[in-house]
Parts: C-alpha cells; sequence; structure tokens
C-alpha cells in the first residue's frame, strides 16, 4: 500500500523537549529519553537542528532509494521536509524506525551509517512520533456511520433480549474483515439481498423460540384490553431493540400491525409475534443508529448512545437493565458512575464474549476452523477436540486477564494457562483430569504466553510443516505491530515438509533461500523469530528432532542479540513492551470504535499507552481509558 503524501503547507513545528539545540542532539545520540526537560526550543530552533543534524543522515544513506526519482516501494522521504510533516504520517514513519532499529535498512549492499548515526536516528525518530504535538492533528473523534450488527452481535442480542438460544445469525452470509482486521468495522458491514430474507427467517424462528413468560410481559384483563397489553409488550420491547426511548409514533406503526394480524383472526399471542417481527427487522434493531445534532463540531454522544457503544464494546451486545437506567436518568456519562459500570461489565460472565471475539480476530485463531489443516497422516494426534482445546485455551486465558485485571505482559509470557486433560496430555503437562478447561500453573516458561499456544503455533504452520517465515511475520504483525512488506512476485516456494533432503535440513535450506538479496531484506528480520519456536511442530507439540536431526531454535536478530528457544525469545519480545502495548492498544481501540485508526487518534493511542505504563500494564486501565477516550464519548454530525 502505497503511503499517504503528507500535506507540506502547514509549517507550524512540533516542539520536543529540551533547553539547547546541543544538549538535545547530545541526548538523541544516547537515546536519552527527553521528556522530563523542563525547557523547549522554539519551533524554528528545533526545525534547525533537524536540518542540521538529522535531514543529512536521510539524505545519506535513505534517499539514494527513497528519493523523488523512482523511490523504492513507492516511499519517497523526500517529500518529507519538515518535522510536522513526519509526525503527521506515522505509519510511513514507523516503518522506517522498525527498518533502521532493527538494521534492515540500509540494505546490506549500501553504504551504511555508523553504530552512532543509526542510534541517534532511530532515537530521534522515537522521540519525535511519540510526542507529537497536539496542535498538529485535528481533534476529531473520527466518523461514525451507521453500524449493522455483525452475526455475533446479533445473536447476543436476541439471546439478551428474548432468552433465546439459538444462533440464527451463523446462517447470514459472513461478515467483512476491515478496521484492524475486525468483522465489526462499519465500511465493511454491507446488507447483501440475501440478509434481508435471513433476518426475516431469523424474527419468525427466535418469536417462535422465546419462552411465553419471557414475551408476553403484559396479558389482557383486569380491565386491560387486549390492544392496550399489545402497546405495553411492544413499547417493552422496543425500548430494549432499540436501544433508546421509543416515540409513540413508532409504537403506533406496530401497533397497526398488530391489529392487521388480529383482524384476520389471528390470536393475541399471533398478533403480538406478527407486530414484534416488525421490530426485528427495522433498522433501528438491525443497526446502532446515533442521531446527529445541529452542530458543525464534535458533541457527546448522548446517555443512550453510550450505554450503547460500552456495551457492544465488552459484551457483543444491547445494554442491561443498568445501564439503560443510569442511561435514563443522564448519570452514566458521570466518570466516576462509568468506570464503575465498566469494572461491573468487565466482572460479568458476558464479558467472555469480547474475550473471545477479539482476541479470535487479533490473533488469528479463527483460523484453526478454516484454513489451517494440519496434515492427519503426519500429526494424528490434532483431532477436533483437541483443537476446540486449543482454541478455548486462548480464550480463556485473555478472559482471564481481563477478569482479574491480569498484567497485559502476560500475553508475551505467563507461568498459567488454562488446559483441559486431552490438551495437557498433549503438551507433556501431567496432573489434569477431565475435559473440562481449568487453570494450570506451569512448571517451566517453555509454555506460557500466546506466542506457544497450540492454537497460535497452528495457524502459523503449514499442513506438513512449520514455517519459522510465518511465525516470525506473525509475531512482528500481531505483537510488535511491524508488518514486513509482502514478498516479491518471484520469491520462489519452499518443499512443503520438513524433512532433511540432500543431507541438508530444512533450515540449512531456508537459510539458502534468504542469501537471494530479493529475499534476504525481510527474511532477516521474520526468520529468526520463527526460528525459536521450532522445538514446537507444525500442531503445536514439543520436539527435539526433525526427522532424526536435532532441532536448531537458535536465532539471531539484525542488532545482534541472539537467543535460543522459546524462553529466551519471549525475554527478548519483552524487551520490546513498548511496542507491544502501542500495538495492543492501537488494536482494541480500533475494535471497540468499530473503525480503522487514523492519523488524528494518536493522541488518543499515546495516553492511552502512557496510562497503562504507569498502572504496571494492568488490562482494566486499557480499558477504562479506551471507554473514557475523546473518540469513544464523541461524535461529529457531517
Amino acid at each position: 500500500m502505497q503511503p499517504t503524501q503528507p500535506d507540506l503547507s502547514n509549517r507550524r513545528r512540533f516542539a520536543f523537549a529540551g533547553s539547547l539545540c546541543a544538549i538535545v542532539l547530545s541526548a538523541l545520540l544516547f537515546g536519552v529519553a527527553l521528556a522530563q526537560d523542563r525547557e523547549k526550543p522554539s519551533p524554528a530552533a528545533e526545525q534547525a537542528a533537524f536540518e542540521k543534524s538529522i535531514q543529512p543522515l536521510l539524505q545519506q544513506y535513505c534517499l539514494p532509494c527513497h528519493g523523488a526519482q523512482r523511490p523504492a516501494g513507492g516511499v519517497n522521504l523526500a517529500a518529507f521536509s519538515d518535522i510536522a510533516s513526519i509526525q503527521r504520517d506515522q505509519s510511513t514513519w514507523r516503518k522506517a524506525l522498525s527498518q533502521v532499529r532493527e538494521r534492515h535498512m540500509p540494505p546490506s549492499n549500501a553504504p551504511q551509517p555508523s553504530p552512532q548515526q543509526r542510534d541517534q536516528l532511530a532515537a530521534w525518530l522515537q522521540h519525535t512520533l511519540n510526542n507529537v504535538d497536539e496542535s498538529l492533528l485535528p481533534r476529531d473523534p473520527g466518523r461514525a456511520p451507521i453500524r449493522r450488527l455483525s452475526r455475533l452481535e446479533y445473536n447476543y442480542t436476541v439471546q439478551d433480549l428474548f432468552g433465546v438460544t439459538s444462533r440464527p445469525a451463523d446462517r447470514f452470509p459472513a461478515d467483512g474483515g476491515g478496521g484492524a482486521g475486525f468483522d465489526n468495522n462499519a465500511d465493511t458491514l454491507f446488507i447483501p439481498p440475501i440478509l434481508m430474507e435471513r433476518y426475516l427467517e431469523a424474527a419468525s424462528e427466535i418469536l417462535a423460540e422465546a419462552k411465553p413468560e419471557r414475551l408476553f410481559v403484559a396479558r389482557p384483563g383486569n380491565g386491560l384490553s387486549k390492544p392496550a397489553a399489545a402497546r405495553r409488550i411492544l413499547e417493552h420491547f422496543a425500548f430494549r431493540a432499540y436501544r433508546r426511548p421509543v416515540e409513540r409514533a413508532e409504537i403506533d406503526r406496530l401497533l397497526r400491525l398488530y391489529h392487521l394480524a388480529a383482524k384476520r383472526g389471528d390470536s393475541f399471542e399471533e398478533s403480538v409475534r406478527f407486530a414484534l417481527k416488525a421490530a426485528l427487522v427495522s433498522p433501528n434493531f438491525l443497526f446502532r443508529v446515533e442521531a446527529d445534532r445541529k452542530s458543525d463540531s464534535p458533541v457527546p454522544v448522548s446517555d443512550y448512545e453510550l450505554a450503547t457503544r460500552l456495551s457492544y464494546f465488552l459484551w457483543a451486545s444491547m445494554p442491561d437493565e443498568e445501564l439503560f437506567r443510569l442511561a435514563g436518568q443522564g448519570r452514566l456519562r458521570d466518570p466516576k458512575t462509568l468506570e464503575q459500570q465498566t469494572l461491573r461489565m468487565l466482572r460479568d460472565p458476558k464479558a467472555r464474549r469480547m474475550a473471545e471475539s477479539f482476541s479470535s480476530q487479533w490473533l488469528k485463531i479463527k483460523d484453526l476452523y478454516t484454513s489451517a489443516r494440519p496434515d492427519p497422516g503426519k500429526y494424528p494426534a490434532y483431532t477436533p477436540a483437541l483443537r476446540d482445546a486449543m482454541y478455548q485455551e486462548t480464550v480463556a486465558f485473555f478472559h482471564s486477564l481481563i477478569r482479574e485485571n491480569g498484567s497485559l505482559l502476560s500475553l508475551i509470557d505467563a507461568d498459567y494457562t488454562y488446559l483441559n486433560e486431552e490438551l495437557a496430555n498433549y503438551y507433556g503437562i501431567a496432573g489434569v483430569r477431565g475435559p473440562d478447561m481449568r487453570r494450570v500453573r506451569l512448571s517451566d516458561r517453555t509454555r506460557g504466553g500466546v506466542l506457544t499456544m497450540g492454537s497460535v503455533l497452528t495457524v502459523t504452520s503449514y499442513p506438513q510443516r512449520t514455517s519459522p517465515v510465518l511465525r516470525g511475520k506473525w509475531v512482528l504483525e500481531e505483537i510488535l505491530g511491524a508488518p514486513p512488506p509482502p514478498p516479491p512476485p518471484n520469491a520462489g516456494a519452499l518443499s512443503p515438509d520438513d524433512a532433511p533432503r540432500e543431507g541438508l535440513t530444512f533450515r540449512q535450506r531456508l537459510e539458502q533461500h534468504r542469501k537471494r538479496p530479493e529475499c534476504a531484506s525481510c527474511h532477516n528480520r521474520m526468520d529468526p523469530i520463527g526460528f525459536g519456536l521450532e522445538n514446537f511442530d507444525a500442531a503445536g507439540r514439543w520436539r527435539r528432532d526433525i526427522g532424526g536431526v536435532p532441532v536448531d531454535a537458535t536465532g539471531v536478530l539484525a542488532t545482534g542479540e541472539k537467543f535460543e528457544g522459546p524462553v529466551e525469545l519471549k525475554k527478548v519480545l519483552m524487551t520490546r513492551r513498548d511496542d507491544f502495548i502501542r500495538n495492543l492498544t492501537e488494536k482494541m481501540l480500533a475494535y471497540a470504535l468499530g473503525r480503522g485508526l487514523e492519523p488524528y487518534d494518536l493522541p488518543t493511542v499515546r495516553r492511552i499507552t502512557q496510562a497503562v505504563e504507569r498502572d504496571n500494564y494492568r488490562s482494566s486501565t486499557l480499558i477504562l481509558e479506551i471507554v473514557k477516550s475523546y473518540p469513544f464519548q464523541y461524535r461529529k454530525s457531517r
């Protein structure tokens, strides 16, 4: 994807910390954080320092390939002539930072900066990108288009509304995956024609399954006429289904359908169901509708809209009675009340819905049920039941972090996981009995954290062999938020299995492949990480040899850092915790907002990550800060 070219018309300058230009540059040279300096240089002095010390490095080592004339990969760094333009295009420059820091750029066949110059440029870029003057970015909550309920949200909403257990939306067409890869993205929730037919079928199924005592909250008798009882039922469910107070005219329209059914001879129950069916196919139910305000500036969402945003973020469903009550009282927006409600919802069993929906999409373990299919001849122990246990291990682990306010760093490394007997035996862990998943303390750290879970290891492998390439790419994308570019069209292919051939192990054959100039730069980033997980086979089981040859699980990063096996790999990743927390924050914020992030979301991301770091990486802080954030609580009408 081509990077967005910066708008150079705005020449306002970002001010980073430091009292004197020389002191600033000296501190940057040694990678010292400058956030604590008390004084700031003027924009002119700061730009002068940039032009004196940083631009020459870019011109010497970057622009020969990424200049205005035929820029490699379509990345034209010559277009960035001031600090503000760099700060606006976070995507391009964070990739550049990753390339510089990991010593992948300049390429090995090009002139190289000295270690001091590389450290200077990396430190300057990191500080500059993390400390944007918010006046450079518009205060913008982003788009809030009308959003259709996803299949998951539809199922949970009708379950909570009517107490049914069926999942009718499972038969709907599949949802797309936009907005950082999540299926609740408004831009990909289309309405194909067949979906309207499915909505009608689902409404009939739901109302037929709903128990009468749950459905008929009012009955005619004792002075209450049938039409009056019908109105009460429709008011009760329309308010909840539409997730807001319902106008009398809206109820009157539904009541006309009741009268139409009653006039043709339907019973009271059948007539009410006919009217409720109309409510279930109404756009007010199928879409999360937020009212536009007469304002050219962003405005807070209403309390009912805030309740809906909160409930679909944490429960993938409609608000419950307590949220409706607080919204009706105008109290939900109160910061203390909002925090109390968020924590209450995280303790509720329904929070597991968010844990599953978010983690399964973020970590790509949904692929266990689609594309990840280990060869049954080579991996006979990999059964459907084992696959289900692997999936549930990841979901249960993530849910435990949310429920118990655990450290988000446990996602990289932890001393416990969730197992049942079959999965524990598969992992070689004794003492677990029965089919139920339960928390199990780990005696060593070869397991622990999502990297070493069978679900992740399986979806990052091929049917007959592991893939250091896929596993390394997965870590870069999903853990560090630094995805490599796509492979060139002439990259070639490797053998489908990992058995030794012609006296060479699979790793040796892969290393030969990496020597190709067009392949080396990306493979040098991905492969060492993947090699650290080679003790796990393509179905996530521990192994010591491949075809009789001992496993080589050593890796050497471009920085020269060496490690061996998953334990040491996880220690390396812990040194990149800032990248991990930023990436996780961006992922969860995109999930909560139902859209991809934009440059103007950067201040929000920075505030959230800083709060999470101050609170020792606690999960509830991440979620609370998202809920309190500007884009979560505001919307613009135009």
